[in-house]
């Protein structure tokens, strides 16, 4: 039975990877503080065989949990309404979190996998966004904490690699969405989800034409567990996401008409350093990992307009 650590393991993703793992026969620690995530995401894994929950922030040296054979370092708060509030706490996890957990892969000879991020390209010049581009970046701006923070976090991974032989991934992960993702959580997806089911208007900030490219939780997390268990080079990043690119407010009319409510749209300032375009070159992953997504953005957002009408419409 392979064990595996979980670092952030009640988040959006996090959740979804733990459950996916256990289902495949691992033996699980899930490990968050619940500063982004939440309670509710783990309530039913808990009574599980194969599972346990450790409250801790991996900015401290972990407690003794054994021997492991795989570490996901999934630690960080992801949407930008906590870059600000959250700004130290994004930092800390991304520099000396990632370092205390790259040390106890080495320790344990355990593979590591480092949950980067598509915001490490920036507002990209490029596009769409290949592994090999370096990006376009601001290290003081209002994105900075979490840009910036992962991408060092990269860095100290490759460390880890080429210097302590640590057998360490880095997937760069593009925007997710799915089941248990936070109401107040911020990002577009949830937040249009959350006002189409409460019969408010949908706020699109600009004139709706910026571009994403939404991946559905479970194919993310499948592609984490590829990029894990596959045979690459150490150290190697790989884009995870979905290639179909889609403006804005293509999605929020999407979810007004699956959702069957009579929300209206309205339209708000960009926020500053919002990136205008995003999508992924996903070459690396379909050759390396067999991966692509399987699930169409109609079928991701109805599963996850149905689930979050289910759960109070939504709660936390």
């Amino acid at each position: 039975m392979n064990r595996a650590l979980v670092a952030g393991g009640a988040g959006l993703i996090g959740s979804h990877l733990c459950e996916r793992l256990l289902e495949r026969g691992y033996e699980v620690i899930g490990v968050d503080t619940f500063l982004s995530s939440s309670r509710d995401n783990v309530a039913a894994l808990i009574d599980r065989p194969g599972f346990t929950f450790l409250e801790h922030d991996v900015i401290a040296p972990l407690p003794d949990v054994g021997d492991l054979d795989e570490i996901y370092h999934l630690a960080s708060p992801a949407s930008p309404v906590f870059f600000e509030s959250l700004a130290e706490e994004i930092a800390m996890v991304n520099s000396v979190g990632t370092w205390q957990l790259l040390q106890h892969a080495r320790r344990h000879n355990a593979r590591f996998l480092m949950a980067s991020t598509s915001e490490v390209y920036g507002d990209p010049l490029e596009h769409p966004q290949r592994e090999t581009y370096f990006g376009n970046v601001n290290t003081i701006g209002p994105r900075a904490p979490y840009d910036e923070s992962k991408r060092f976090a990269e860095t100290l991974t490759y460390l880890a690699a080429t210097r302590y032989q640590v057998d360490a991934r880095i997937v760069r992960i593009f925007n997710t969405y799915g089941p248990r993702m936070r109401v107040d959580d911020g990002r577009a997806v949830v937040e249009f989800i959350g006002r189409a089911l409460r019969g408010e208007p949908l706020v699109v900030f600009g004139d709706g034409s910026q571009t994403r490219s939404w991946c559905y939780v479970t194919d993310m997390a499948r592609g984490i567990h590829r990029a894990m268990t596959s045979d690459v080079e150490p150290a190697f990043p790989i884009n995870l996401g979905n290639p179909g690119e889609m403006t804005v407010l293509e999605i929020a009319e999407m979810v007004i008409a699956i959702a069957g409510t009579r929300s209206t749209l309205e339209f708000a300032p960009l926020p500053p350093g919002d990136p205008v375009r995003r999508r992924p070159d996903i070459g690396r992953a379909r050759e390396l990992l067999d991966w692509e997504p399987r699930v169409t953005v109609e079928d991701g957002l109805a599963a996850t307009v149905d689930w979050y009408r289910g759960h109070a419409g939504p709660s936390v």
